[in-house]
């Protein structure tokens, strides 16, 4: 997989960098083994964060300025791992789809930073460039419906848009019955160290609880 990072994000963020980690897995239902490590950073977080105090965190903050710099209101289309831990902080269970989106989810609650994941075996084309959504451009969010992207960061390969740092497209979505996993970490604070960490943490969990040798990843910006 190719990955390009467009003039328009290095425009907004010049110090972008981004990780993609790609693996061949096993999913499953549910696993009570992961589900007990999101509850003890649920805890964590519920000590440690507020509502107002997770958009300092550096990813999270990063996102937003480039949420604003293309012209996108962060608050009414919150980056997903603003979203998920908010949720956390509210008392509000995560939602618990499979093993796969829950290791990712973890992932992004666990560094702060919005993260795709798709199944590659649908992606058109062997490349994926990072741009900005357009005025009118369609775009249906995993379980959201249709969304208006003008204006947020997107995914696009041959076909169209396959993943923003809000919702990820249904056509690219990962199922129960999903084996090339491909993960994409957008580290919009520009910070390497902590974006490979994030990558390599990913590579723990399909190792735990995805049948995976956690495959390979790679830097990219």
């Amino acid at each position: 997989m190719k990955i390009i990072v467009s003039k328009e994000i290095e425009s907004v963020c010049p110090g972008f960098v981004g990780a993609c980690v790609d693996a061949e897995v096993e999913n499953t239902p549910f696993s009570q083994a992961l589900w007990d490590e999101i509850h003890e950073m649920e805890e964590r977080f519920r000590r440690e964060l507020t509502t107002e105090s997770l958009k300092e965190l550096s990813g999270i903050a990063a996102t937003r300025r480039v949420y604003k710099a293309c012209g996108k209101d962060p608050s009414r289309y919150r980056p997903a791992s603003e979203a998920l831990i908010r949720r956390m902080l509210q008392g509000k269970e995560l939602y618990q789809i499979d093993t796969l989106v829950d290791l990712i989810n973890l992932a992004s609650i666990a560094y702060g930073y919005s993260i795709g994941g798709f199944d590659a075996d649908k992606f058109v084309g062997d490349t994926l460039t990072l741009g900005v959504g357009k005025e009118g451009e369609p775009y249906e969010g995993i379980g959201r419906g249709m969304i208006n992207i003008h204006g947020l960061p997107v995914y696009r390969d041959a076909e169209g848009g396959v993943g923003t740092p809000t919702s990820d497209h249904e056509r690219t979505k990962i199922t129960i019955s999903t084996r090339h996993l491909v993960v994409l970490i957008n580290g919009y604070d520009g910070q390497e160290d902590r974006v490979a960490d994030n990558a390599r943490f990913i590579q723990e969990l399909l190792r735990k609880y995805a049948h995976s040798d956690g495959g390979t990843y790679f830097i990219y910006r």
